[in-house]
């Protein structure tokens, strides 16, 4: 995401950090939000050796959408589909992905820590 797509609250730019790691509380109808400190999930992404900058790349999306396929993380990744189903296994050894769709083809992930958060 570039800065000049950042949406505007209040008539600031919210920061790549803040917009994508955020807690958001609504309260009397004023939305607050909270940063928190980097995750859990990036530590275990860094001991994926030569996976961990592609994994980081689905991380961040996964940031901004929390849902996804295989497919989908390719083309993030910019790897090819063998690749792909590493880096979502990995995810998955990790639990920042629950496969949601229950089949053995087309599964659907969802980031469900950051799903939580919005709960």
């Amino acid at each position: 995401m570039t800065a000049d797509a950042l949406p505007v609250v209040n008539g600031e730019k919210l920061s790549r950090f803040l917009l994508d790691k955020s807690k958001i509380r609504s309260s009397n109808g004023t939305v607050k939000f909270t940063a928190f400190m980097p995750s859990k999930q990036e530590a275990q992404i860094q001991t994926l050796g030569s996976r961990a900058a592609n994994a980081q790349k689905v991380l961040d999306a996964l940031y901004r959408g929390p849902v996804i396929n295989a497919a989908e993380v390719g083309k993030i990744a910019k790897v090819s589909p063998a690749s792909a189903y590493k880096l979502v296994a990995d995810l998955e050894r990790f639990a920042i992905l629950k496969e949601i769709t229950g089949g053995k083809r087309g599964r659907t992930y969802r980031f469900d820590a950051y799903v939580k958060l919005f709960r």
